[in-house]
């Protein structure tokens, strides 16, 4: 189908932000655009609440209103979240050793990784070092006793390597040590079910009609397959793909039907930008507010910047985590302002948070680009938004 045949763009944008409109529709004409949403809060008042395109490859269903998607690490945001209310609440110390919350967490030389490692990247295990299939990894027992046994692959603490699939399990099994609940079933019962955010982790087969169809650009390259041998050399690799995963492993209902809190979580733009806009401490969209204005600072304190030893490849730049979030810093991922942050998904979608601009912002979509971050659909979006503040 050609992107000349895109559905119209509908909702509601102010005419203060006629830019972000323009962006929005420009990407389905010029950059590949096949359905997307993208939703923007202002000092608590949504101005920008827009949707287009196709929720299917062959542009048979219009993306609706509340039209769900997968948006993968845009999903480690909310996760964050579960620990940061934690913290708010006193029931977590994010400066506490792991192993105080899950005792088997001090095997192999992890004793002294504290909780805020795990919320940066900083904890050394990007990824299992011995093969992990599909299956074991919908097991959160499996999976989360692995990463208890395993060694890290660098001095926990010193730097940063994007644990791509590795965050949801670790942060969420300190959230389920301390809460007795799954990060999913946490933040249904503390922050979406009462706000009515329309974001899950994974995906009740009750909703499956509503689910976009993930599109991928192309096939992992082969080097990424090398997660399938005996041997993970790198944690690159063990990050990345142990076990690789993509569009056609999140459409099954075998994906939805877990929690993989790292990378499936599905939601609208709306909500997106109200799980963002709590943790930068501006409300959820409509003025309630979740986390304190203290804990909602310590989000985005930087953990220092560093070439990410995961995805330092692909990026010509250091980067710097907050506590579950990147900082927009001089690359200006997250617009001008470098304490800004947010986190991107896999291909494309988007949250972002800054709250002296008090602003929040929700982008997801179903074509994937093949990058990890900074896709150019958001480069866009996020751009046109800040030229209209």
């Amino acid at each position: 189908m050609s992107t000349h045949d895109a559905a119209p763009v509908h909702g509601h944008c102010d005419a203060r932000f006629a830019a972000v409109r323009a962006a929005f529709e420009e990407n389905f004409r010029e950059r590949r655009e096949l359905g997307a949403a993208v939703a923007v809060t202002v000092d608590g008042v949504r101005v920008v609440d827009l949707w287009g395109g196709w929720a299917d490859e062959a542009g048979r269903r219009p993306w609706g209103r509340d039209t769900l998607v997968n948006v993968w690490s845009t999903s480690k945001g909310p996760v964050a979240l579960c620990a940061h209310l934690l913290s708010d609440r006193g029931l977590l110390d994010l400066d506490a050793p792991v192993a105080e919350y899950w005792p088997e967490f001090a095997a192999a030389g992890k004793e002294k990784v504290l909780v805020r490692h795990l919320l940066s990247h900083r904890a050394g295990l990007a990824g299992l070092r011995e093969p992990h299939s599909l299956e074991q990894l919908y097991d959160w027992e499996v999976t989360t006793r692995r990463l208890a046994a395993t060694a890290p692959w660098w001095e926990p603490g010193t730097r940063s390597g994007y644990h791509a699939l590795t965050y949801g399990f670790l942060v969420g099994e300190v959230v389920r040590r301390v809460s007795g609940l799954l990060p999913g079933a946490f933040l249904r019962q503390e922050v979406t079910g009462p706000l009515g955010i329309d974001f899950s982790i994974g995906l009740p087969a009750t909703e499956a009609g509503r689910a976009a169809e993930l599109v991928h650009p192309r096939a992992a390259p082969p080097e990424d397959r090398a997660a399938s041998s005996a041997r993970l050399p790198t944690a690159r690799l063990a990050s990345l793909a142990n076990p690789l995963v993509g569009a056609a492993e999140a459409n099954t209902e075998a994906w939805r039907a877990v929690e993989i809190p790292a990378a499936n979580g599905h939601g609208t733009a709306r909500a997106v930008a109200a799980l963002y806009g709590i943790l930068g401490g501006l409300g959820s969209g409509d003025g309630r507010r979740v986390l304190s204005p203290e804990a909602a600072e310590r989000v985005r304190e930087g953990q220092g910047s560093c070439r990410d030893l995961v995805l330092g490849a692909g990026f010509p730049h250091d980067t710097e985590l907050g506590l579950g979030v990147w900082l927009s810093g001089p690359n200006g991922s997250y617009g001008p302002n470098p304490r800004a942050f947010g986190h991107d998904g896999f291909g494309g979608s988007c949250g972002l948070a800054d709250p002296e601009a008090g602003v929040s912002l929700g982008y997801v979509m179903n074509r994937m680009g093949p990058r990890v971050a900074d896709e150019p659909r958001k480069r866009a979006l996020v751009d046109a938004l800040y030229s209209a503040l």
